[in-house]
């Protein structure tokens, strides 16, 4: 059995890790921190959990817990994940992983050096669609890849003080919205694009509210082909999450791939023949705990694991550095 702690009453952890883990029969969540008892109280009645904790150092030094879920907002990811890495416990941290990646870098030393696991939450990357349209993409059944396009929009209402809009914090559209995108221009173009340029509209806090970033792949199975990055969270925006791959036959499309499960549809066209199908699978969130807990059990990383989240982090600072976009300062040394 994975004993599971939370850290952080987050509204992301009973869609993301609670009712997932209650499915399944080799996990249990035993404890929650937040930063009030009182909050971890609530939360820990509210959704059943046994312990609540009066701080984050009390969960972590509960010998009863294997892995800890991290769900504080970005700018306290690394420093959490490292005290519970080096607390003996492994992790599953929201993405991002970090501030920037430097802070990647160091918090997979940290893993490293432990022999523990430090997996992010891309959830939609484990859903069988991923490896589905990883197949369409390196079988040449679209030709040689000419393009990947790849966007995400929602609304989010701007304020002060959520970690959305605060650069401190790591809000951002680039960080909230647009960082899966980044890992989807990554995993389909089979290597680590190059950032030709990029804009960014700011918040009143000068956090980027849109972004937009054009890459080539300069390297790799698919070199020579060209990629763009849209993510916003500007009043009024519909939530969106499509990526169009474009081949010298035809084309890829699909219409959500973030969260599937709530419905999706892939159209190809190849040869000017036109076919509309889905890819059977649970919520995100199972497939990415099946991964978990396969990780755990057998020793062998998660596809977002170490060098996965590095090279994710790379690219969002390759793009903030373009757009000129002013990042906070994290005090790690790269």
């Amino acid at each position: 059995m994975i004993r599971v702690g939370i850290l952080g009453a987050a509204g992301i952890a009973p869609q993301a890790l609670i009712r997932p883990v209650r499915r399944r029969a080799d996990m249990e969540v035993v404890a929650i921190a937040a930063r009030s008892f009182a909050a971890a109280t609530h939360f820990a009645k509210e959704h059943g959990i046994p312990r609540a904790y009066d701080g984050y150092h009390a969960l972590l030094a509960d010998d009863d817990i294997d892995l800890v879920y991290v769900a504080l907002p970005p700018s306290e990811h690394v420093s959490w994940s490292i005290a519970a890495l080096e607390s003996g416990k492994d992790v599953l941290c929201e993405k991002p992983i970090s501030m920037d990646a430097a802070e990647a870098r160091l918090a997979a030393s940290v893993a490293e050096r432990s022999g523990r696991h430090l997996i992010e939450a891309f959830h939609d990357h484990y859903h069988p669609l991923t490896a589905a349209l990883r197949e369409v993409v390196d079988s040449g059944a679209l030709g040689s890849i000419v393009s990947i396009d790849a966007s995400f929009t929602a609304d989010n209402p701007y304020s002060p003080t959520s970690i959305r809009h605060v650069p401190e914090l790591g809000g951002g559209a680039l960080m909230d919205l647009g960082c899966y995108p980044v890992h989807w221009l990554r995993v389909l173009g089979g290597s680590e694009p190059v950032v030709r340029s990029a804009t960014h509209v700011p918040n009143e806090l000068g956090a980027d509210i849109t972004i937009d970033a054009r890459v080539v792949f300069e390297s790799g199975p698919h070199a020579g082909a060209t990629g763009t990055l849209h993510a916003s969270m500007a009043p009024g925006v519909s939530f969106s999450a499509p990526v169009v791959v474009t081949g010298e036959r035809g084309t890829l499309h699909v219409d959500n791939l973030v969260l599937p499960h709530r419905g999706h549809s892939v159209t190809t066209v190849l040869d000017g023949v036109t076919r509309t199908w889905t890819v059977a699978g649970q919520e995100t969130y199972d497939h990415e705990l099946d991964a978990v807990a396969a990780a755990l059990k057998t020793g062998m990383p998660a596809d977002t694991e170490g060098a996965d989240f590095v090279a994710t982090m790379e690219l969002i600072d390759a793009i903030y550095a373009e757009a000129g976009v002013p990042r906070p300062v994290t005090g790690v040394i790269a």
